[in-house]
């Protein structure tokens, strides 16, 4: 692994822990509702808590795509939890304010994987590219040696027999 991977991971690994961060902080504030006058009430607050719980896991896992669907998750429960009358509409305000600010977040994250990701297969590409170009030079070098090599020696084809003129005038010649 080169120093430029090692680099991209552990700021998508940071992104990740500070997407973490933010939902916890979320989670405090969330933990600091119990009184019927906050605008949540505590079963509510308890319920999307767990669901929070479950996004800073997934953030911290370093798995973006699971956090992010936990937070679509938390806000299903926190719209349901709006229209049953357990969350006023200035809390699921403040909430779906930091459920914006996480999901940008991690947004980000698989932005930055993504684009790793293509960086990694665009330097394996361009390597196997060049594989393929040295193995057609060496190629072409071999072809080209092989066509300059000196041209073996012919040998002279043999001359002709010699008979000075006296074919069939041999002795012993019958008559």
């Amino acid at each position: 692994m080169t120093s430029g991977q090692n680099g991209r991971r552990g700021r998508c690994a940071l992104r990740c822990l500070s997407a973490a961060a933010a939902a916890l902080l979320f989670a405090g504030s969330l933990a600091a509702c119990g009184p019927a006058d906050s605008g949540l009430k505590q079963d509510t607050a308890a319920k999307l808590q767990q669901r929070v719980l479950s996004v800073s896991q997934a953030a911290a896992g370093n798995d973006p795509t699971g956090a992010l669907n936990e937070l679509t998750a938390l806000e299903a429960d926190l719209a349901a939890a709006t229209d049953n009358g357990t969350v006023s509409d200035a809390r699921r305000r403040s909430i779906t304010t930091a459920v914006a600010a996480v999901r940008a977040d991690l947004n980000d994250v698989l932005a930055a994987a993504a684009a790793a990701a293509k960086t990694a297969e665009d330097a394996a590409a361009a390597q196997r590219q060049a594989e393929a170009d040295a193995t057609a030079a060496a190629a072409a070098a071999a072809a080209a040696e092989a066509n300059n090599a000196a041209p073996a020696p012919v040998a002279p084809a043999p001359a002709p027999a010699q008979n000075n003129g006296k074919a069939g005038k041999g002795k012993g010649k019958d008559g």
